[in-house]
């Protein structure tokens, strides 16, 4: 009896298996269309130094600060700001859409000044986001809904590699102005005046407030100035993207100069705002995007608006490093200890920019390097071409992206005057 079921089973499996093979194959067909995608060019570099096993290895690649020995870095404040969390047992509950409360109101006052009339008035709008990069892509995809003049958005050449996809997918239409002079390694401040002179009117154009990524090359004060009433005579939408405030120059009102004058002068900006650099919290992704408005009525229209277009994508923002950010923001003490250590994770950013190019010249180079210390922020656009990039890897371990960028928090004291000697020889 057992045999003859099992017969039957086995009778019963051969007569679908047709059906079954049919159904595998058109399953595996469904895809077969997709193409092996490009690797990421920073991740790659990443990638490559793990598998190097030369001890003097160097990654320059990735933008996270480092301390001077090479390790990450939690701030003080951040760890005291998660004590005082973890003793008041706060539940987990959903955010609102909109995100926490306190910790948008101080992301604002950050950037745009406590005593700002714009927050005053309450015309201004600002949500929290998933860390900068999401900022960045709840503003593009609000553009693309709302914005009622161009679809054209204005990059700078270059801009942060990440700012072309974002904009990009969500249905603006690219384009660039000048911005970074090869022969210098500076700004290109007259080819940026020329191209912005001819953007069409009501088009987007996006500026990085300070530390400017990948280049580290800002404009002075007064060239914002220019640039500013340039802007204004095109009647372009300004969208400023503020990674590094605090982080740059180690002072968070001399970071948000830019965005401040910008406000001053009548620019209904958008902003957004991202404290994984200048508190340290990348994996936190604590991040806010804001809009400047007419008047408070529009701005609770674009906040419904803002609600809405959240909702679909992530529903709710991530709640615990908002909590850090607005308890550091927002206590008196902490506050001013992340003031202190910003500065001093700034400070040592300078002070190696300093001393390799105080090695490079050490070492002979007959090269002009100022503009290692003219830049700013995390990224030097060192100049280096690419075969020299290759040179570079290939000869002393020292991985970086191959337009010559280097993160300068990669370099500390142990290692900074073997990658001036690696430069050296590479461009000698």
């Amino acid at each position: 009896m057992a045999l003859l079921k099992s017969n039957r089973l086995i009778s019963c499996l051969g007569s679908i298996s047709p059906t079954l093979g049919s159904l595998s194959s058109r399953n595996s067909s469904w895809w077969g269309g997709v193409q092996m995608g490009p690797p990421d060019p920073i991740l790659g570099v990443t990638e490559a130094f793990r598998r190097d096993t030369n001890p003097k290895k160097m990654n320059l690649g990735v933008g996270a600060y480092r301390d001077d020995q090479g390790k990450p870095f939690v701030l003080s404040s951040v760890r005291k700001a998660e004590a005082i969390i973890a003793a008041k047992q706060l539940d987990k509950e959903y955010l609102p859409i909109g995100g926490l409360g306190e910790f948008t109101k101080a992301c604002a006052q950050l950037a745009l000044g406590p005593e700002n009339d714009i927050l005053k008035s309450g015309r201004s709008i600002t949500v929290q986001t998933i860390s900068g990069t999401g900022s960045l892509s709840v503003g593009a995809n609000f553009l693309s809904r709302f914005h009622g003049g161009s679809r054209d958005v204005y990059l700078p050449k270059p801009s942060w590699g990440n700012h072309t996809p974002i904009f990009r997918d969500a249905g603006m239409k690219l384009n660039a102005y000048r911005y970074y002079d090869q022969a210098t390694c500076g700004f290109d401040f007259k080819g940026a005046l020329e191209d912005i002179a001819n953007i069409p009117e009501q088009s987007v154009i996006l500026l990085h407030a300070c530390a400017h990524n990948p280049t580290g090359v800002d404009p002075r004060p007064e060239q914002w100035k220019e640039m500013c009433e340039a802007v204004k005579k095109r009647n372009l939408l300004v969208f400023f993207d503020m990674a590094y405030q605090g982080f740059a120059s180690g002072d968070i009102d001399r970071d948000a100069w830019a965005v401040r004058y910008f406000l001053e002068q009548g620019h209904n900006i958008l902003l957004s705002q991202s404290f994984a650099k200048n508190m340290g919290l990348y994996g936190e992704r604590a991040g806010g995007f804001t809009v400047v408005c007419n008047d408070a009525d529009e701005a609770k229209r674009v906040e419904s608006q803002l609600k809405i277009l959240i909702r679909p994508i992530y529903s709710n923002p991530p709640m615990n490093g908002a909590r850090i950010a607005a308890t550091i923001l927002n206590n008196a003490d902490l506050r001013t200890l992340w003031l202190e250590e910003v500065h001093g994770m700034a400070n040592r950013i300078i002070r190696m920019r300093e001393r390799l190019a105080a090695g490079l010249k050490k070492e002979g180079s007959a090269h002009n390097w100022q503009h290692v210390t003219d830049q700013i922020g995390m990224f030097c656009f060192t100049g280096l071409k690419p075969e020299q990039v290759e040179r570079v890897t290939k000869e002393f371990s020292v991985y970086l992206t191959k337009d010559g960028r280097i993160s300068m928090a990669g370099v500390s004291s142990g290692n900074v005057d073997y990658l001036a000697h690696a430069i050296h020889t590479v461009t000698k």
